[in-house]
């Protein structure tokens, strides 16, 4: 168990590691947050915000759930002023029909039909009010925050000693990595397997200041006309954000740990742009026009598209919170308080956490298939 006199570092300054650093100070714990660019520099700053319930399959079903509780205590805690639920749409993109159903005021342009996808189960926050905020709380109950760039770990006697912030050794009583795709670069500090892919795609925003924006997410079908794939989320603010835009670019580990693209230079492909808005502008005529922000971020997906969650094998207090995929906003959350239970009392209380083993892809040893006592293999192995 932890202390106030430990020093937890966390490595990455986005939802993640602001949701780690709000929980473990809400019990006492006061961590170093180690940024390289800003608090929100990625998708943290620049994603959807999003929100389902019962939106989730297998063992994400728990993350989903508690998650979505979680979202509303924040609101009310920290006084997130764009969280509000929202009923969610499917759209199909084409010309009007006798058919069409016509359900959000907004998309009164051309659109084949439209259907409620959820009624009671969707919700929305902006990630970067929501990220700002909790790293704000963190910080006000004792928290750090340092704007510098972890280069790697020194290990001593099976346990990070120290973190290495540019020429300085940071000591640490425990090691989180937070860094969304580019916790990538944990695959050498660890020295284990840490596959991911980071999916870089545009987003453009805009803005409907004259008078509120009904409250409606729209899931759109393929518009083949433009290769777009519409999400859209009309915000409190009178902002209307998109996404699936199409044409993203597939950042592999190599790159991601080579240095390309990294926080705070990534950029938005203007031919995308360019669709989306053509898109849009044919769905709806009240909001459509030209974008007032153009803007891109890298999603961090695994193979297996399960974020790495849990203690790193073979190092008793390094960890993982990272490869949250198109859901880190949601997850957000749930993720900090579950590792903020994992470091504080040993294991996680809030949901469960092995399916997220940051240890999965490490190569199986020869043999383990016979009986085990817990961990510890006993007799004849196969």
């Amino acid at each position: 168990m932890t202390s106030t006199a430990d020093r937890v570092v966390i490595a990455g300054a986005g939802l993640h590691g602001s949701a780690l650093a709000y929980y473990l100070t809400r019990r006492g714990v006061k961590p170093i947050v180690v940024e390289q660019h800003s608090v929100a520099a990625a998708a943290s700053g620049k994603g959807g915000g999003f929100l389902a319930r019962d939106w989730g399959s297998g063992p994400t079903t728990q993350l989903h759930k508690v998650s979505y509780a979680l979202h509303e205590e924040l609101a009310r805690e920290l006084g997130i002023k764009s969280y509000r639920k929202i009923p969610v749409l499917s759209v199909e993109p084409g010309r009007r029909g006798k058919r069409t159903q016509d359900i959000c005021p907004w998309l009164d342009g051309e659109i084949a039909n439209s259907k409620y996808m959820d009624r009671d189960g969707g919700a929305q926050v902006a990630p970067l009010e929501l990220c700002t905020k909790l790293m704000d709380a963190a910080v006000a109950s004792g928290a750090e925050l340092r704007i510098g760039t972890v280069t790697g770990v020194v290990k001593s006697k099976g346990a990070v000693s120290a973190v290495l912030v540019g020429s300085e050794e940071l000591p640490c009583s425990h090691f989180v990595v937070t860094m969304g795709p580019w916790a990538a670069l944990a695959q050498d500090w660890f020295e284990l397997p840490v596959p991911m892919t980071g999916i870089k795609s545009t987003s453009i925003v805009f803005r409907d200041e004259q008078r509120e924006v009904e409250p409606f997410a729209l899931f759109c079908g393929e518009d083949d006309r433009f290769g777009t794939h519409l999400e859209v989320y009309p915000r409190t603010s009178g902002e209307v954000y998109l996404c699936g835009i199409g044409g993203s670019e597939y950042v592999d580990g190599e790159r991601l740990r080579a240095g390309e693209l990294p926080p705070g230079s990534v950029h938005a492909d203007p031919a995308r742009v360019k669709a989306a808005t053509q898109s849009f502008n044919a769905m709806s005529k009240r909001l459509g026009g030209e974008p007032a922000v153009v803007q891109a971020c890298m999603r961090p997906c695994p193979p297996d598209a399960l974020p790495y969650m849990g203690r790193v094998p073979s190092l008793n207090n390094a960890y993982m919170s990272a490869g949250h995929n198109c859901w880190g906003i949601l997850w957000a959350p749930v993720s900090g308080k579950a590792m903020s239970e994992l470091i504080i009392d040993g294991q996680a209380s809030c949901v469960d956490l092995k399916p997220f083993n940051p240890g999965r892809f490490a190569p199986r040893k020869e043999g383990g298939r016979g009986r085990k006592r817990g961990e510890e293999s006993v007799g004849e192995q196969w």
